[in-house]
Protein backbone atom coordinates (compact mmCIF):
# COMPACT_ATOMS: atom_id res chain seq x y z
CA UNK A 1 0.00 0.00 0.00
CA UNK A 2 2.39 2.67 -1.20
CA UNK A 3 1.96 6.27 -2.23
CA UNK A 4 0.63 5.19 -5.64
CA UNK A 5 -2.37 3.62 -3.92
CA UNK A 6 -3.33 6.78 -2.05
CA UNK A 7 -6.22 9.00 -3.08
CA UNK A 8 -4.33 12.27 -3.42
CA UNK A 9 -7.35 14.05 -4.96
CA UNK A 10 -9.18 14.20 -1.63
CA UNK A 11 -9.16 17.66 -0.11
CA UNK A 12 -11.06 16.48 2.96
CA UNK A 13 -11.40 12.83 3.93
CA UNK A 14 -14.30 11.51 5.99
CA UNK A 15 -13.00 12.49 9.45
CA UNK A 16 -11.77 15.98 8.50
CA UNK A 17 -13.78 19.16 8.93
CA UNK A 18 -13.87 21.77 6.14
CA UNK A 19 -14.82 25.36 7.01
CA UNK A 20 -18.53 25.70 7.74
CA UNK A 21 -19.20 27.84 4.66
CA UNK A 22 -17.51 25.32 2.37
CA UNK A 23 -19.35 22.38 3.96
CA UNK A 24 -22.64 24.22 3.50
CA UNK A 25 -21.80 25.02 -0.13
CA UNK A 26 -21.02 21.42 -1.03
CA UNK A 27 -24.06 20.23 0.92
CA UNK A 28 -26.23 22.62 -1.11
CA UNK A 29 -24.68 21.28 -4.33
CA UNK A 30 -25.64 17.74 -3.31
CA UNK A 31 -29.19 18.88 -2.59
CA UNK A 32 -29.49 20.57 -5.99
CA UNK A 33 -28.32 17.37 -7.68
CA UNK A 34 -30.71 15.14 -5.78
CA UNK A 35 -33.81 17.21 -5.16
CA UNK A 36 -35.33 16.62 -8.61
CA UNK A 37 -35.61 12.87 -8.19
CA UNK A 38 -36.56 13.24 -4.55
CA UNK A 39 -39.65 15.28 -5.48
CA UNK A 40 -40.54 13.77 -8.87
CA UNK A 41 -40.61 10.09 -7.81
CA UNK A 42 -43.39 10.51 -5.21
CA UNK A 43 -45.14 12.88 -7.64
CA UNK A 44 -45.17 10.19 -10.34
CA UNK A 45 -46.54 7.63 -7.84
CA UNK A 46 -49.33 9.78 -6.46
CA UNK A 47 -50.51 11.22 -9.77
CA UNK A 48 -50.43 7.79 -11.45
CA UNK A 49 -52.63 6.46 -8.63
CA UNK A 50 -55.05 9.38 -8.92
CA UNK A 51 -54.61 10.54 -5.30
CA UNK A 52 -55.54 14.05 -4.16
CA UNK A 53 -53.41 17.17 -4.48
CA UNK A 54 -53.51 17.59 -0.70
CA UNK A 55 -51.95 14.15 -0.24
CA UNK A 56 -49.38 14.96 -2.95
CA UNK A 57 -48.23 18.07 -1.08
CA UNK A 58 -48.07 16.12 2.17
CA UNK A 59 -46.14 13.24 0.58
CA UNK A 60 -43.56 15.53 -1.03
CA UNK A 61 -43.10 17.44 2.25
CA UNK A 62 -42.67 14.16 4.13
CA UNK A 63 -40.20 12.77 1.58
CA UNK A 64 -38.03 15.87 1.72
CA UNK A 65 -37.97 16.15 5.51
CA UNK A 66 -37.58 12.42 6.27
CA UNK A 67 -34.80 11.89 3.72
CA UNK A 68 -33.06 15.06 4.88
CA UNK A 69 -33.07 13.70 8.42
CA UNK A 70 -31.71 10.32 7.28
CA UNK A 71 -28.96 11.99 5.20
CA UNK A 72 -27.91 13.90 8.32
CA UNK A 73 -28.17 10.75 10.46
CA UNK A 74 -25.94 8.81 8.06
CA UNK A 75 -23.28 11.50 8.55
CA UNK A 76 -23.35 11.98 12.31
CA UNK A 77 -24.03 8.34 13.35
CA UNK A 78 -25.92 7.99 16.62
CA UNK A 79 -24.94 4.80 18.41
CA UNK A 80 -25.27 1.96 15.93
CA UNK A 81 -27.53 3.93 13.58
CA UNK A 82 -25.85 5.76 10.72
CA UNK A 83 -22.69 5.08 8.73
CA UNK A 84 -20.59 8.08 9.72
CA UNK A 85 -20.05 8.85 6.02
CA UNK A 86 -21.44 11.15 3.36
CA UNK A 87 -24.46 9.20 2.06
CA UNK A 88 -27.56 10.55 0.31
CA UNK A 89 -31.07 9.28 1.06
CA UNK A 90 -34.02 9.70 -1.27
CA UNK A 91 -37.13 7.95 -2.63
CA UNK A 92 -36.22 4.94 -4.74
CA UNK A 93 -37.57 4.42 -8.25
CA UNK A 94 -37.89 0.72 -7.47
CA UNK A 95 -40.96 1.45 -5.35
CA UNK A 96 -42.93 3.28 -8.02
CA UNK A 97 -44.89 0.31 -9.33
CA UNK A 98 -45.85 -1.33 -6.04
CA UNK A 99 -46.61 2.01 -4.35
CA UNK A 100 -49.03 2.83 -7.16
CA UNK A 101 -50.61 -0.60 -6.73
CA UNK A 102 -50.94 -0.06 -2.97
CA UNK A 103 -52.54 3.38 -3.40
CA UNK A 104 -55.01 2.04 -5.98
CA UNK A 105 -55.87 -1.04 -3.92
CA UNK A 106 -56.24 0.56 -0.49
CA UNK A 107 -55.24 4.20 -0.53
CA UNK A 108 -52.49 5.93 1.49
CA UNK A 109 -53.40 4.00 4.65
CA UNK A 110 -52.56 0.67 3.03
CA UNK A 111 -49.32 2.11 1.61
CA UNK A 112 -48.38 3.34 5.08
CA UNK A 113 -48.85 0.01 6.85
CA UNK A 114 -47.01 -1.89 4.08
CA UNK A 115 -44.02 0.44 4.38
CA UNK A 116 -44.00 0.17 8.18
CA UNK A 117 -44.05 -3.65 8.16
CA UNK A 118 -41.41 -3.94 5.41
CA UNK A 119 -39.13 -1.47 7.24
CA UNK A 120 -38.42 -4.24 9.74
CA UNK A 121 -36.40 -6.04 7.04
CA UNK A 122 -33.41 -3.64 6.89
CA UNK A 123 -33.52 -3.27 10.67
CA UNK A 124 -33.20 -7.06 11.00
CA UNK A 125 -30.49 -7.20 8.33
CA UNK A 126 -28.53 -4.52 10.18
CA UNK A 127 -28.77 -6.33 13.50
CA UNK A 128 -27.56 -9.61 12.01
CA UNK A 129 -25.65 -8.54 8.93
CA UNK A 130 -23.08 -11.31 9.36
CA UNK A 131 -25.84 -13.92 8.92
CA UNK A 132 -26.92 -12.42 5.58
CA UNK A 133 -23.48 -12.46 3.95
CA UNK A 134 -24.38 -15.31 1.62
CA UNK A 135 -28.15 -14.94 1.50
CA UNK A 136 -28.30 -12.94 -1.73
CA UNK A 137 -25.74 -13.39 -4.48
CA UNK A 138 -24.85 -10.77 -7.12
CA UNK A 139 -26.93 -12.80 -9.56
CA UNK A 140 -30.08 -12.43 -7.43
CA UNK A 141 -29.52 -8.76 -6.63
CA UNK A 142 -28.74 -7.98 -10.27
CA UNK A 143 -31.76 -9.85 -11.59
CA UNK A 144 -34.14 -8.02 -9.25
CA UNK A 145 -32.58 -4.70 -10.27
CA UNK A 146 -33.20 -5.61 -13.92
CA UNK A 147 -36.83 -6.47 -13.11
CA UNK A 148 -37.53 -3.12 -11.43
CA UNK A 149 -37.61 -1.10 -14.70
CA UNK A 150 -39.46 -3.91 -16.47
CA UNK A 151 -42.29 -3.71 -13.94
CA UNK A 152 -42.27 0.06 -13.33
CA UNK A 153 -41.85 1.55 -16.80
CA UNK A 154 -45.37 0.66 -18.05
CA UNK A 155 -46.69 2.92 -15.26
CA UNK A 156 -44.18 5.66 -16.09
CA UNK A 157 -44.80 5.55 -19.85
CA UNK A 158 -48.47 6.37 -19.30
CA UNK A 159 -47.34 9.74 -17.94
CA UNK A 160 -45.51 10.68 -21.16
CA UNK A 161 -48.64 12.18 -22.71
CA UNK A 162 -50.08 13.57 -19.49
CA UNK A 163 -50.94 17.04 -20.82
CA UNK A 164 -54.17 19.09 -20.66
CA UNK A 165 -56.86 18.42 -23.22
CA UNK A 166 -56.61 20.51 -26.36
CA UNK A 167 -52.82 20.49 -26.38
CA UNK A 168 -51.41 19.89 -29.88
CA UNK A 169 -50.42 16.26 -30.40
CA UNK A 170 -46.71 16.89 -31.02
CA UNK A 171 -46.13 18.97 -27.87
CA UNK A 172 -45.76 16.06 -25.40
CA UNK A 173 -43.31 14.15 -27.67
CA UNK A 174 -41.31 17.36 -28.19
CA UNK A 175 -41.03 17.99 -24.45
CA UNK A 176 -40.01 14.37 -23.78
CA UNK A 177 -37.51 14.39 -26.66
CA UNK A 178 -35.91 17.62 -25.43
CA UNK A 179 -35.50 16.20 -21.93
CA UNK A 180 -33.98 12.90 -23.02
CA UNK A 181 -31.70 14.49 -25.65
CA UNK A 182 -30.22 16.95 -23.18
CA UNK A 183 -29.68 14.27 -20.52
CA UNK A 184 -28.18 11.73 -22.93
CA UNK A 185 -26.16 14.30 -24.87
CA UNK A 186 -24.47 15.67 -21.76
CA UNK A 187 -24.00 12.17 -20.31
CA UNK A 188 -22.35 10.92 -23.52
CA UNK A 189 -20.15 13.84 -24.53
CA UNK A 190 -19.64 16.31 -21.68
CA UNK A 191 -16.74 16.48 -19.21
CA UNK A 192 -17.10 14.45 -15.98
CA UNK A 193 -18.00 17.45 -13.83
CA UNK A 194 -20.83 18.45 -16.17
CA UNK A 195 -22.11 14.85 -16.55
CA UNK A 196 -23.06 14.88 -12.89
CA UNK A 197 -25.56 17.66 -13.66
CA UNK A 198 -27.07 15.99 -16.76
CA UNK A 199 -30.40 14.88 -15.16
CA UNK A 200 -31.02 18.29 -13.63
CA UNK A 201 -30.17 20.15 -16.85
CA UNK A 202 -32.43 17.83 -18.84
CA UNK A 203 -35.35 18.55 -16.53
CA UNK A 204 -34.72 22.31 -16.79
CA UNK A 205 -34.60 22.10 -20.60
CA UNK A 206 -37.83 20.09 -20.77
CA UNK A 207 -39.55 22.47 -18.35
CA UNK A 208 -38.53 25.48 -20.50
CA UNK A 209 -40.05 23.88 -23.61
CA UNK A 210 -43.19 23.08 -21.60
CA UNK A 211 -43.35 26.69 -20.40
CA UNK A 212 -43.14 27.91 -24.01
CA UNK A 213 -46.35 25.99 -24.74
CA UNK A 214 -47.97 27.15 -21.51
CA UNK A 215 -47.79 23.75 -19.79
CA UNK A 216 -45.59 24.74 -16.84
CA UNK A 217 -47.94 25.29 -13.90
CA UNK A 218 -46.91 28.82 -12.93
CA UNK A 219 -50.15 29.32 -11.02
CA UNK A 220 -49.16 26.57 -8.59
CA UNK A 221 -45.97 28.46 -7.76
CA UNK A 222 -47.81 31.76 -7.35
CA UNK A 223 -50.35 30.19 -4.97
CA UNK A 224 -47.67 28.57 -2.80
CA UNK A 225 -46.50 30.48 0.26
CA UNK A 226 -42.86 31.27 0.86
CA UNK A 227 -42.73 29.63 4.30
CA UNK A 228 -45.16 27.20 5.84
CA UNK A 229 -46.47 23.64 6.07
CA UNK A 230 -48.56 21.68 3.57
CA UNK A 231 -52.22 21.01 4.16
CA UNK A 232 -52.46 18.36 6.87
CA UNK A 233 -53.16 15.11 5.04
CA UNK A 234 -51.70 12.34 7.20
CA UNK A 235 -53.46 9.15 6.06
CA UNK A 236 -52.94 7.08 9.18
CA UNK A 237 -52.42 3.31 9.10
CA UNK A 238 -55.00 0.97 7.56
CA UNK A 239 -54.97 -2.19 9.69
CA UNK A 240 -57.52 -3.99 7.54
CA UNK A 241 -55.05 -6.67 6.47
CA UNK A 242 -57.08 -8.12 3.64
CA UNK A 243 -56.16 -9.67 0.28
CA UNK A 244 -54.56 -6.45 -1.00
CA UNK A 245 -52.17 -6.39 1.97
CA UNK A 246 -51.33 -10.09 1.62
CA UNK A 247 -50.74 -9.79 -2.11
CA UNK A 248 -48.49 -6.72 -1.92
CA UNK A 249 -46.52 -7.40 1.27
CA UNK A 250 -44.07 -9.92 -0.27
CA UNK A 251 -43.11 -7.41 -2.98
CA UNK A 252 -42.54 -4.68 -0.36
CA UNK A 253 -40.49 -7.06 1.79
CA UNK A 254 -38.49 -8.20 -1.21
CA UNK A 255 -37.73 -4.65 -2.31
CA UNK A 256 -36.76 -3.72 1.25
CA UNK A 257 -34.31 -6.61 1.23
CA UNK A 258 -32.90 -5.58 -2.13
CA UNK A 259 -32.77 -1.98 -0.90
CA UNK A 260 -30.75 -3.14 2.11
CA UNK A 261 -28.31 -4.83 -0.25
CA UNK A 262 -28.06 -1.64 -2.31
CA UNK A 263 -27.41 0.32 0.89
CA UNK A 264 -24.64 -2.13 1.75
CA UNK A 265 -23.14 -1.56 -1.71
CA UNK A 266 -23.31 2.23 -1.25
CA UNK A 267 -21.82 2.03 2.25
CA UNK A 268 -18.93 -0.09 0.99
CA UNK A 269 -18.41 2.15 -2.05
CA UNK A 270 -18.35 5.40 -0.09
CA UNK A 271 -15.69 3.99 2.25
CA UNK A 272 -13.45 3.24 -0.72
CA UNK A 273 -13.53 6.87 -1.92
CA UNK A 274 -13.55 8.65 1.46
CA UNK A 275 -9.97 8.04 2.62
CA UNK A 276 -6.58 9.03 1.23
CA UNK A 277 -5.03 5.77 2.39
CA UNK A 278 -7.05 2.73 1.26
CA UNK A 279 -8.38 0.78 4.20
CA UNK A 280 -10.43 -2.36 4.70
CA UNK A 281 -14.18 -1.97 4.75
CA UNK A 282 -15.61 -1.38 8.23
CA UNK A 283 -18.77 -3.47 8.23
CA UNK A 284 -19.90 -1.84 11.46
CA UNK A 285 -20.34 1.35 9.44
CA UNK A 286 -22.23 -0.72 6.86
CA UNK A 287 -24.51 -2.02 9.60
CA UNK A 288 -25.10 1.56 10.71
CA UNK A 289 -26.01 2.60 7.16
CA UNK A 290 -28.56 -0.23 6.85
CA UNK A 291 -30.01 0.62 10.28
CA UNK A 292 -30.48 4.24 9.19
CA UNK A 293 -32.11 2.99 5.98
CA UNK A 294 -34.56 0.97 8.06
CA UNK A 295 -35.25 3.93 10.34
CA UNK A 296 -36.00 6.08 7.28
CA UNK A 297 -38.46 3.51 5.92
CA UNK A 298 -40.14 3.20 9.30
CA UNK A 299 -40.64 6.97 9.65
CA UNK A 300 -41.76 7.19 6.00
CA UNK A 301 -44.40 4.55 6.68
CA UNK A 302 -45.61 6.26 9.85
CA UNK A 303 -45.86 9.50 7.85
CA UNK A 304 -47.69 7.69 5.03
CA UNK A 305 -45.24 8.64 2.26
CA UNK A 306 -43.23 6.79 -0.40
CA UNK A 307 -40.25 5.05 1.28
CA UNK A 308 -36.69 6.11 0.61
CA UNK A 309 -33.32 4.44 0.78
CA UNK A 310 -29.63 5.19 0.49
CA UNK A 311 -28.64 6.23 -3.04
CA UNK A 312 -25.13 6.31 -4.50
CA UNK A 313 -25.37 9.99 -5.53
CA UNK A 314 -22.68 11.06 -3.07
CA UNK A 315 -20.02 8.65 -4.41
CA UNK A 316 -19.48 10.30 -7.83
CA UNK A 317 -19.84 13.68 -6.11
CA UNK A 318 -16.94 12.82 -3.80
CA UNK A 319 -14.85 11.58 -6.72
CA UNK A 320 -15.39 14.83 -8.65
CA UNK A 321 -15.13 17.36 -5.80
CA UNK A 322 -12.58 15.65 -3.56
CA UNK A 323 -14.77 16.41 -0.51
CA UNK A 324 -15.70 13.37 1.58
CA UNK A 325 -16.15 15.10 4.94
CA UNK A 326 -19.15 13.80 6.83
CA UNK A 327 -20.02 17.38 7.80
CA UNK A 328 -21.10 17.89 4.16
CA UNK A 329 -23.72 15.18 4.66
CA UNK A 330 -24.91 16.91 7.82
CA UNK A 331 -25.18 20.20 5.93
CA UNK A 332 -27.10 18.57 3.06
CA UNK A 333 -29.54 17.01 5.49
CA UNK A 334 -30.16 20.31 7.27
CA UNK A 335 -30.70 22.09 3.93
CA UNK A 336 -33.21 19.43 2.86
CA UNK A 337 -35.16 19.68 6.10
CA UNK A 338 -35.27 23.46 5.72
CA UNK A 339 -36.43 23.11 2.13
CA UNK A 340 -39.45 21.13 3.28
CA UNK A 341 -40.75 24.28 4.96
CA UNK A 342 -40.42 26.37 1.77
CA UNK A 343 -43.56 25.46 -0.23
CA UNK A 344 -42.76 27.83 -3.10
CA UNK A 345 -39.42 26.11 -3.74
CA UNK A 346 -41.10 22.69 -3.80
CA UNK A 347 -43.88 24.01 -5.99
CA UNK A 348 -41.33 24.92 -8.67
CA UNK A 349 -40.59 21.18 -9.01
CA UNK A 350 -44.18 20.00 -8.58
CA UNK A 351 -45.18 22.31 -11.45
CA UNK A 352 -43.04 20.30 -13.88
CA UNK A 353 -45.40 18.62 -16.40
CA UNK A 354 -45.87 14.86 -16.76
CA UNK A 355 -43.78 14.33 -19.95
CA UNK A 356 -40.68 15.84 -18.30
CA UNK A 357 -41.11 13.89 -15.06
CA UNK A 358 -41.79 10.61 -16.88
CA UNK A 359 -38.76 11.05 -19.15
CA UNK A 360 -36.51 11.83 -16.19
CA UNK A 361 -37.66 8.73 -14.28
CA UNK A 362 -37.29 6.60 -17.43
CA UNK A 363 -33.63 7.60 -17.78
CA UNK A 364 -33.02 6.90 -14.08
CA UNK A 365 -34.65 3.46 -14.34
CA UNK A 366 -32.55 2.70 -17.42
CA UNK A 367 -29.47 3.14 -15.25
CA UNK A 368 -31.01 0.81 -12.65
CA UNK A 369 -31.32 -1.86 -15.35
CA UNK A 370 -27.68 -1.40 -16.38
CA UNK A 371 -26.63 -1.53 -12.74
CA UNK A 372 -28.43 -4.83 -12.37
CA UNK A 373 -26.90 -6.24 -15.54
CA UNK A 374 -23.44 -5.20 -14.34
CA UNK A 375 -24.09 -6.90 -11.01
CA UNK A 376 -25.06 -10.16 -12.73
CA UNK A 377 -21.89 -10.34 -14.84
CA UNK A 378 -19.58 -9.21 -12.04
CA UNK A 379 -16.86 -11.76 -11.54
CA UNK A 380 -17.56 -13.41 -14.89
CA UNK A 381 -20.56 -15.05 -16.53
CA UNK A 382 -21.07 -18.79 -16.78
CA UNK A 383 -23.97 -21.00 -17.83
CA UNK A 384 -25.30 -21.18 -14.26
CA UNK A 385 -25.50 -17.42 -13.81
CA UNK A 386 -26.96 -17.05 -17.28
CA UNK A 387 -29.65 -19.63 -16.63
CA UNK A 388 -30.66 -18.15 -13.27
CA UNK A 389 -30.69 -14.52 -14.41
CA UNK A 390 -32.30 -15.16 -17.78
CA UNK A 391 -35.06 -17.48 -16.59
CA UNK A 392 -35.87 -15.39 -13.50
CA UNK A 393 -36.02 -12.17 -15.53
CA UNK A 394 -38.44 -13.51 -18.14
CA UNK A 395 -40.58 -15.29 -15.54
CA UNK A 396 -40.90 -11.94 -13.74
CA UNK A 397 -41.77 -10.06 -16.93
CA UNK A 398 -44.30 -12.73 -17.96
CA UNK A 399 -46.03 -12.79 -14.57
CA UNK A 400 -46.13 -9.00 -14.33
CA UNK A 401 -47.85 -8.72 -17.70
CA UNK A 402 -50.27 -11.60 -17.15
CA UNK A 403 -48.68 -13.82 -19.81
CA UNK A 404 -47.93 -16.88 -17.67
CA UNK A 405 -50.98 -18.83 -16.43
CA UNK A 406 -52.75 -15.66 -15.22
CA UNK A 407 -55.86 -17.46 -13.96
CA UNK A 408 -53.87 -19.92 -11.88
CA UNK A 409 -51.43 -17.34 -10.50
CA UNK A 410 -54.30 -15.10 -9.40
CA UNK A 411 -55.40 -17.78 -6.93
CA UNK A 412 -51.97 -18.43 -5.36
CA UNK A 413 -51.47 -16.60 -2.04
CA UNK A 414 -53.80 -13.79 -3.02
CA UNK A 415 -52.08 -13.14 -6.33
CA UNK A 416 -48.60 -13.08 -4.83
CA UNK A 417 -46.89 -14.20 -8.04
CA UNK A 418 -48.63 -11.64 -10.23
CA UNK A 419 -45.99 -9.13 -9.18
CA UNK A 420 -42.99 -9.46 -11.48
CA UNK A 421 -40.37 -8.54 -8.86
CA UNK A 422 -41.71 -11.15 -6.44
CA UNK A 423 -42.10 -13.89 -9.07
CA UNK A 424 -38.72 -13.28 -10.70
CA UNK A 425 -36.92 -12.81 -7.40
CA UNK A 426 -38.32 -15.99 -5.91
CA UNK A 427 -37.33 -17.87 -9.07
CA UNK A 428 -33.74 -16.63 -8.77
CA UNK A 429 -33.60 -17.43 -5.05
CA UNK A 430 -34.98 -20.95 -5.48
CA UNK A 431 -32.51 -21.75 -8.28
CA UNK A 432 -29.62 -20.34 -6.25
CA UNK A 433 -30.63 -22.30 -3.16
CA UNK A 434 -30.77 -25.46 -5.27
CA UNK A 435 -27.19 -24.82 -6.46
CA UNK A 436 -26.00 -24.20 -2.92
CA UNK A 437 -27.79 -27.29 -1.59
CA UNK A 438 -26.19 -29.55 -4.20
CA UNK A 439 -22.67 -28.06 -3.95
CA UNK A 440 -19.92 -29.83 -1.98
CA UNK A 441 -20.35 -28.91 1.67
CA UNK A 442 -17.48 -27.34 3.60
CA UNK A 443 -16.20 -29.15 6.67
CA UNK A 444 -17.01 -27.34 9.92
CA UNK A 445 -15.65 -27.30 13.46
CA UNK A 446 -17.11 -25.48 16.47
CA UNK A 447 -15.56 -24.88 19.88
CA UNK A 448 -14.94 -22.26 22.54
CA UNK A 449 -12.49 -19.59 21.45
CA UNK A 450 -9.40 -20.39 23.47
CA UNK A 451 -5.85 -21.24 22.43
CA UNK A 452 -6.03 -24.44 24.48
CA UNK A 453 -8.20 -25.93 21.71
CA UNK A 454 -5.52 -25.29 19.07
CA UNK A 455 -4.48 -28.98 18.93
CA UNK A 456 -8.07 -30.02 18.19
CA UNK A 457 -8.34 -27.42 15.43
CA UNK A 458 -5.05 -28.57 13.94
CA UNK A 459 -6.39 -32.12 13.84
CA UNK A 460 -9.50 -30.84 12.08
CA UNK A 461 -7.35 -29.05 9.47
CA UNK A 462 -5.19 -32.17 9.06
CA UNK A 463 -8.25 -34.34 8.40
CA UNK A 464 -9.52 -31.76 5.88
CA UNK A 465 -6.18 -31.79 4.04
CA UNK A 466 -6.20 -35.59 3.97
CA UNK A 467 -9.78 -35.82 2.66
CA UNK A 468 -8.94 -33.22 0.00
CA UNK A 469 -5.95 -35.30 -1.17
CA UNK A 470 -3.47 -32.47 -0.54
CA UNK A 471 0.21 -33.42 -0.28
CA UNK A 472 2.32 -32.88 2.85
CA UNK A 473 3.55 -29.45 1.82
CA UNK A 474 0.02 -28.11 1.38
CA UNK A 475 -1.11 -29.72 4.62
CA UNK A 476 1.70 -27.98 6.50
CA UNK A 477 0.85 -24.66 4.84
CA UNK A 478 -2.80 -24.98 5.89
CA UNK A 479 -1.79 -25.91 9.43
CA UNK A 480 0.51 -22.90 9.70
CA UNK A 481 -2.04 -20.49 8.22
CA UNK A 482 -4.67 -21.73 10.66
CA UNK A 483 -2.35 -21.38 13.65
CA UNK A 484 -1.21 -17.87 12.73
CA UNK A 485 -4.77 -16.69 12.14
CA UNK A 486 -5.88 -17.93 15.55
CA UNK A 487 -2.84 -16.41 17.27
CA UNK A 488 -3.55 -13.08 15.62
CA UNK A 489 -7.23 -13.17 16.60
CA UNK A 490 -6.32 -14.11 20.18
CA UNK A 491 -3.87 -11.21 20.33
CA UNK A 492 -6.46 -8.83 18.92
CA UNK A 493 -9.22 -9.88 21.33
CA UNK A 494 -6.97 -9.98 24.40
CA UNK A 495 -8.45 -7.85 27.16
CA UNK A 496 -11.68 -7.11 25.26
CA UNK A 497 -15.08 -8.16 26.56
CA UNK A 498 -13.50 -9.94 29.55
CA UNK A 499 -15.66 -12.55 31.12
CA UNK A 500 -17.78 -13.00 28.01
CA UNK A 501 -17.78 -16.46 26.50
CA UNK A 502 -16.78 -16.53 22.85
CA UNK A 503 -17.46 -19.26 20.32
CA UNK A 504 -15.22 -20.10 17.40
CA UNK A 505 -16.56 -21.57 14.13
CA UNK A 506 -14.03 -22.85 11.60
CA UNK A 507 -14.96 -24.01 8.13
CA UNK A 508 -12.67 -25.43 5.44
CA UNK A 509 -13.56 -25.91 1.79
CA UNK A 510 -11.61 -26.99 -1.28
CA UNK A 511 -12.14 -24.68 -4.26
CA UNK A 512 -10.17 -25.80 -7.30
CA UNK A 513 -6.49 -25.88 -6.35
CA UNK A 514 -6.97 -23.68 -3.30
CA UNK A 515 -8.39 -24.01 0.19
CA UNK A 516 -10.73 -21.47 1.79
CA UNK A 517 -10.53 -21.33 5.58
CA UNK A 518 -13.10 -19.25 7.45
CA UNK A 519 -12.83 -18.28 11.11
CA UNK A 520 -15.85 -16.74 12.84
CA UNK A 521 -15.40 -15.34 16.35
CA UNK A 522 -16.62 -12.48 18.55
CA UNK A 523 -15.81 -8.86 17.72
CA UNK A 524 -12.48 -7.07 17.98
CA UNK A 525 -11.58 -3.45 17.23
CA UNK A 526 -8.57 -3.73 14.91
CA UNK A 527 -8.89 -4.97 11.35
CA UNK A 528 -6.45 -7.75 10.48
CA UNK A 529 -6.71 -6.95 6.77
CA UNK A 530 -5.58 -3.36 7.46
CA UNK A 531 -2.73 -4.49 9.67
CA UNK A 532 -1.44 -6.91 7.02
CA UNK A 533 -1.66 -4.15 4.42
CA UNK A 534 0.36 -1.79 6.61
CA UNK A 535 3.19 -4.29 6.80
CA UNK A 536 3.84 -3.73 3.09
CA UNK A 537 4.53 -0.05 3.74
CA UNK A 538 7.33 -0.77 6.21
CA UNK A 539 9.00 -4.03 5.16
CA UNK A 540 12.33 -3.27 6.78
CA UNK A 541 11.25 -1.88 10.13
CA UNK A 542 11.56 -3.81 13.36
CA UNK A 543 8.30 -5.51 14.28
CA UNK A 544 6.83 -5.89 17.70
CA UNK A 545 6.34 -9.47 18.78
CA UNK A 546 2.58 -9.30 18.16
CA UNK A 547 3.15 -8.56 14.45
CA UNK A 548 5.10 -11.77 13.79
CA UNK A 549 1.93 -13.80 13.20
CA UNK A 550 0.71 -11.23 10.71
CA UNK A 551 3.98 -11.40 8.80
CA UNK A 552 3.81 -15.19 8.62
CA UNK A 553 0.13 -15.15 7.64
CA UNK A 554 0.86 -12.70 4.83
CA UNK A 555 3.37 -15.12 3.31
CA UNK A 556 1.27 -18.24 3.84
CA UNK A 557 -2.02 -16.98 2.40
CA UNK A 558 -2.78 -15.60 -1.06
CA UNK A 559 -5.54 -13.41 0.43
CA UNK A 560 -6.89 -12.52 3.86
CA UNK A 561 -10.28 -10.85 4.23
CA UNK A 562 -11.40 -9.54 7.59
CA UNK A 563 -15.04 -8.51 7.99
CA UNK A 564 -15.89 -6.80 11.28
CA UNK A 565 -19.49 -6.62 12.48
CA UNK A 566 -20.94 -5.44 15.77
CA UNK A 567 -21.59 -9.03 16.81
CA UNK A 568 -19.06 -11.07 14.86
CA UNK A 569 -15.58 -11.08 13.34
CA UNK A 570 -15.12 -13.13 10.16
CA UNK A 571 -11.63 -13.84 8.81
CA UNK A 572 -11.48 -15.62 5.44
CA UNK A 573 -8.08 -16.99 4.41
CA UNK A 574 -7.35 -18.34 0.94
CA UNK A 575 -4.35 -20.66 0.70
CA UNK A 576 -3.12 -21.67 -2.75
CA UNK A 577 -1.56 -25.06 -3.34
CA UNK A 578 2.22 -24.99 -3.93
CA UNK A 579 3.52 -25.37 -7.48
CA UNK A 580 4.47 -29.00 -6.90
CA UNK A 581 0.87 -29.77 -5.86
CA UNK A 582 -0.56 -27.99 -8.91
CA UNK A 583 1.63 -30.01 -11.29
CA UNK A 584 0.74 -33.27 -9.58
Amino acid sequence: MGLADRNTRLSYQADENPPAARALGYGLQLVVLGITGLVLIPTIVIRAAGASEAYLSWAVFGAVVVNGAITALQAIRIGRVGAGYLLWAGPAGAYIGICVSALVAGGPGLLAVLVVVSSLVPILVSARLSLFRRLLTPTIVGTVNMLIPATVLPVVFRRLDDVPGGTPGLVAPLIAATTVLVISGISLKAAPRLRLWAPLLGVVAGALVAAFFGLYDVERIVRASWIGLPQYAWPGLAFDLGPAFVGLLPAFVFLSLIGALQTITCAVGVQRVSWRRPRAVDYRAVQGAVAADGAGKLVSGLAGVVPGQTIALSIPTIQLTGIAARHVGLAAGVVLIGLGFLPKALAMILAIPGPVAATFVTVMLTMVFIQGLTEVVRGGMDHRKGMIAGLAFWVGVGCQNGLIFPDQLATIAGGLLQNGITAGGLTAICMTLFLQATAPRPRRFETDFDLTVLPAIRRFIGEFASRSAWNKTMAQRLDAACEETLLTLADQLEGQQEGKRRRLYVSAQKVGRAAILEFIVSTGEENIQDRIGLLADHPDEDLMEREVSLRLLRHLASSVRHQQFHDTDVVTVRVEAPESERRA
